[in-house]
């Protein structure tokens, strides 16, 4: 399989007008990218810096994407689903799938910050036994449409869920730790990793391999923040690409200047 490039929207950049990130987005299509991707918080403790801050709510900015754009598929990168309602969260990501069939992931991570949990009242010492049966639960709706569904955090006896989507949505697991690994081989379709070189992506990947005999698409973030060499992050996409990297998603940084470096990056993976 020939490794696809991917784009990190900078959704984070809440000074500029949502729609210049959907610009973007529709850029990456007209570049040839396979995929974005949005990450998301909710009431992080501080804002935007290097790593951290507010973001545009990713499913609502998605679907802008999805009306300026026909052919490129997009993602969370990924939302924390122990701070969401998976009812709702599922309706939506079920609604957004019919806007847009086949070109919806639903990247999924636990959350690392303690603060923003108890900012929303959430329960941050169980969010990984919540994000695996929050997965489960938005599985069964978008399969069975309707109950039961027995389980410690979430269940319901009767009701009707719809609309179903029309196909299923791939659901991507973010992460690198053991913990992570573990969930990728229970219930993902796609696992993404950040901050690896070939030698530690591969090591993942082969706990991925063995651990399930389902087929998962495996990948990877990169940055090319404002300054870096692109020639150096397509050298390190290349020996990501030979260790079995399926996508390559590469995060540009700020929105200054995020279009020019989307630009250079992409001419030089294609060897323009």
């Amino acid at each position: 399989m020939t490794t696809r490039l991917h784009a990190v929207l900078p959704n984070e950049s809440t000074d500029v007008e949502p729609l210049h990130i959907v610009s973007l987005a529709r850029m990456a299509e007209e570049l040839g990218f396979d995929m974005v991707w949005l990450p998301d918080h909710l009431l992080p403790p501080r804002p935007y810096g290097t790593t951290y801050g507010g973001v545009y709510e990713p499913l609502v900015t998605m679907a802008a994407i999805a009306a300026a754009t026909s052919r490129i598929r997009f993602g969370t990168s990924v939302l924390v689903l122990p701070l969401r309602d998976p009812f709702l969260l599922a309706k939506q990501v079920s609604t957004l799938e019919r806007l847009a069939p086949g070109r919806l992931t639903l990247g999924v991570g636990t959350g690392w910050d303690a603060t923003e949990f108890a900012a929303i009242g959430a329960d941050f010492g169980n969010r990984g036994a919540h994000t695996d049966e929050a997965l489960r639960l938005i599985r069964h709706l978008h399969e069975h449409g309707r109950g039961p569904f027995g389980g410690e955090y979430y269940g319901f006896d009767v009701g009707e869920f719809a609309p179903r989507p029309s196909s299923p949505v791939p659901i991507m697991v973010g992460g690198t730790s053991p913990a992570a690994l573990r969930r990728v081989a229970r219930y993902a379709d796609v696992w993404q990793g950040v901050g690896l070189d070939a030698t530690a992506f591969r090591a993942r990947v082969d706990q991925i391999r063995a651990s399930t005999d389902r087929s998962v698409e495996v990948g990877t973030r990169l940055e090319m923040p404002e300054g870096a060499s692109a020639a150096r992050v397509v050298e390190q996409a290349h020996a990501l690409a030979e260790a079995g990297a399926d996508h390559i998603a590469v995060w540009f940084g700020s929105v200054d200047g995020c279009a020019d470096r989307m630009a250079e990056l992409n001419a030089r993976w294609a060897g323009v």
